[in-house]
């Protein structure tokens, strides 16, 4: 994952103040997710983003959860430090990590995890890394925690917008074995993980989130 060459409206982002860099999609999404975010029934514990990209998600969420332990992770070092300049007044988050979520065994060093958080990445990998950041995320839960993943999806194997449409054609066009992968499919590949579906929530600008839950022992 780390060194594809993806097309250049895939993962935008500009500089900002100091180490911070600005992604226009995390500014237009972060309002809807901490929405979302907020119905999570959890006041303390650990929580797990996963592909941090520039830390204006995480540093939002952390406010939200000022009693959760933020891990965030990133595999560009330039995103990890821009994660850690949005971090630095908020001491619930720990210092950003370097993990690749597409590798088989990262949960053994990620585990106990009361939430985890996945937005706009699946879209940019394939199918095989996909099953591995599931299975992996599964894993990494506690009893009773909670997975959710946000991104473009497919519906019932349809693009649903000619924008959704052009984006997953510059995907594929550049790298045919990533784009947009089915809702049904990833519905049976949380459940095949261990994971319980608990909602499937419409977002804007298309996007879908899936909530799910790893069965309490």
């Amino acid at each position: 994952m780390g060194g594809r060459k993806l097309p250049p409206t895939a993962s935008v982002a500009s500089q900002g103040d100091g180490a911070k860099m600005i992604a226009p999609a995390a500014s237009r999404n972060t309002d809807a997710l901490c929405a979302l975010l907020a119905e999570m029934p959890f006041a303390t514990g650990n929580a797990l983003e996963l592909a941090s990209g520039t830390g204006q998600h995480v540093a939002a969420f952390a406010r939200i959860f000022p009693d959760l332990t933020w891990q965030p992770s990133e595999i560009d070092p330039a995103r990890r430090a821009s994660i850690d300049a949005y971090a630095e007044d908020l001491p619930n988050i720990l210092p950003a990590v370097d993990l690749d979520a597409t590798l088989p065994g990262w949960h053994q060093n990620f585990g106990n995890q009361n939430l985890i958080v996945l937005i706009n990445l699946l879209h940019l990998i394939s199918w095989k890394e996909a099953r591995n950041v599931l299975s992996e995320a599964a894993l990494a839960l506690c009893p009773g925690g909670r997975f959710v993943l946000y991104g473009p999806f497919m519906r019932q194997g349809k693009l649903i917008s000619d924008g959704d449409r052009r984006f997953h054609a510059d995907l594929t066009r550049q790298v045919p074995e990533i784009g947009y992968k089915d809702d049904s499919h990833i519905h049976k590949c949380l459940k095949s993980s261990g994971l319980r579906v608990v909602g499937v929530v419409p977002m804007p600008a298309n996007n879908l989130a899936f909530v799910a839950e790893k069965p309490s022992i």
